[in-house]
């Protein structure tokens, strides 16, 4: 149907960076959206978007079985931007030739604009460009007019001369084309005509009226974590249906520092949502007793959970309907909606996460966002800023962060020392720098002197990443004196510690959590 407000779809043919053009398209306030690229044209025209983009993929346009789409896209009338195996396609599809280049492009290099019309406009005659790709197009149809080369690609960028479809052989979305951003504002805003009037505001309205409409007078239980997801769609329904939200918070034994009590007074004592707290640090830590393998331990805590919400939730009779936390990131992931050629990345706790037979129908008001979008959400709803800008935290929880066996005496040392770290990043002004930072209680015991002793005592491993998108990271560049008081109050504060590592390793080849 047509969307209420200016949007761009984006044809996913595989791209590593398809997420990426998504977010550029929304940084200039247009809702972007991912499309499958077998899209039909009658599809896309009841969906009245302001243009299209056709995104790369690692495929070869000549090859056998090449993803391809319905040629009539280009008949549409709209403004079509294709990158790179996107350009591919369609300069094929419209008449030129696409072969194996004879010197590959991969990484950075200069482009020379012939022709600053429209897709470069306001922009210097030579620009750094991030190339990935090994073939090009070769022979240039006569209904195409070349606006940019580069020293081994004649035909870096293109316009076809009877329509609005625009090419580019490089990567306008990624950093390392530092213009990029100004190129493809230049498609949406110039080319495309949009107004870039989509507003967090404006979404928060229209999904507030969704919700409404959605439920009726039906009641929606929320599981509610203390994460920005969750917390984000607990306000987002109290705004919406008020006294017929119940949110269900299991402590399962396994939280941060303070962390109870800090979802009880925000949701319950400030917001006065309705909050059931399942106080179940008991079972699960009986169940988890002498487990020391990760993926037990995961399995162990994600059953006790949908068992005790499944308990907790029978005191709301009433409920129909179930919210959830997904974002749009958990919904490409792991349900590969696009049917593009690339493979499935994860998956996700929320996606699918909780089992059909608890009998509800689903709310979800986040998952066509972005997690910098559901942040400005939750500072336009009011949430306090500590928990709107609050980092990641793995849904076992501590679990993952204690290697070897959980006990009560484990947790205590982990909390406290994890609380430290978090308070000295906080201190230095890198905590919305970095992606994550946190502790890690090893199960070994270093030998040192203390109080003029002989002593045998436990290992924190702390553990900073600067990451974009976690599926990649690079561990932080911490000031020395930054982890100089994180050791310090570690060894003095935290009972039982006598030693404190720094975790260099970069992710791949290490995952950012140790379990």
């Amino acid at each position: 149907m047509k969307l209420a407000h200016e949007s761009i779809l984006i044809l996913d043919f595989g791209s590593q960076y398809v997420q990426l053009i998504a977010r550029r398209v929304r940084e200039q306030r247009v809702y972007s959206e991912i499309v499958p690229h077998t899209i039909s044209a009658a599809e896309v025209r009841k969906r009245a978007p302001m243009g299209l983009i056709f995104s790369g993929g690692p495929a070869s346009v000549y090859a056998k079985n090449a993803p391809t789409c319905d040629p009539e896209l280009l008949k549409l009338g709209i403004p079509v931007l294709g990158i790179c195996y996107g350009m591919q396609l369609a300069a094929s599809l419209l008449g030129s030739k696409v072969q194996p280049s004879p010197a590959r492009e991969y990484g950075r290099t200069t482009l020379h604009v012939l022709n600053h019309q429209n897709l470069f406009s306001d922009l210097p005659e030579d620009l750094v460009v991030w190339n990935s790709h090994g073939d090009q197009v070769e022979q240039l149809s006569e209904d195409f007019l070349p606006l940019a080369r580069t020293g081994t690609c004649p035909f870096a960028a293109v316009k076809h001369r009877g329509s609005d479809f625009y090419g580019v052989q490089f990567h306008p979305e990624v950093s390392h084309t530092p213009r990029g951003k100004e190129i493809l504002a230049n498609f949406v805003i110039t080319i495309c005509r949009c107004k870039g009037d989509w507003r967090m505001a404006t979404f928060i309205d229209e999904n507030v009226t969704e919700i409404r409409r959605k439920v009726g007078q039906s009641h929606v239980i929320c599981g509610l974590s203390g994460g920005v997801d969750s917390s984000v769609v607990a306000m987002l329904l109290h705004r919406a249906i008020g006294k017929h939200l119940h949110c269900i918070f299991v402590d399962n034994g396994l939280l941060r520092l303070n962390e109870v009590e800090s979802v009880e007074q925000t949701f319950g004592d400030h917001f006065k949502v309705d909050l059931i707290t399942a106080h179940s640090a008991d079972l699960f830590l009986g169940r988890l007793a002498g487990v020391t393998d990760p993926e037990q331990k995961r399995k162990i805590i994600g059953h006790t959970f949908i068992e005790v919400f499944r308990e907790n939730a029978k005191s709301i009779p009433q409920a129909k309907f179930l919210a959830q936390g997904t974002l749009y990131p958990d919904v490409i992931e792991s349900k590969s909606p696009t049917g593009a050629p690339s493979a499935t990345i994860k998956t996700h706790h929320n996606v699918g996460g909780l089992p059909a037979e608890l009998g509800f129908d689903l709310v979800e008001p986040l998952r066509e966002l972005f997690k910098d979008e559901v942040r400005k959400i939750g500072e336009e709803l009011g949430l306090p800023e500590e928990m709107v800008w609050r980092q990641p935290f793995p849904g076992p929880g501590l679990a993952v962060r204690i290697v070897g066996e959980i006990t009560r005496e484990r947790l205590e040392v982990l909390r406290q020392a994890d609380a430290v770290v978090t308070e000295e990043i906080k201190r230095a002004n890198l905590y919305r720098t970095t992606g994550q930072s946190f502790a890690v209680l090893l199960p070994i015991k270093s030998v040192g002197v203390m109080g003029d002793e002989r002593s045998a005592e436990s290992v924190i491993a702390v553990r900073s990443v600067d990451t974009s998108d976690f599926m990649t990271a690079d561990w932080s560049r911490l000031p020395y004196d930054v982890l100089a008081r994180i050791s310090n109050r570690i060894i003095n504060e935290v009972k039982g510690v006598n030693r404190v590592v720094y975790d260099i390793s970069s992710k791949p080849p290490s995952t950012i959590e140790w379990e």
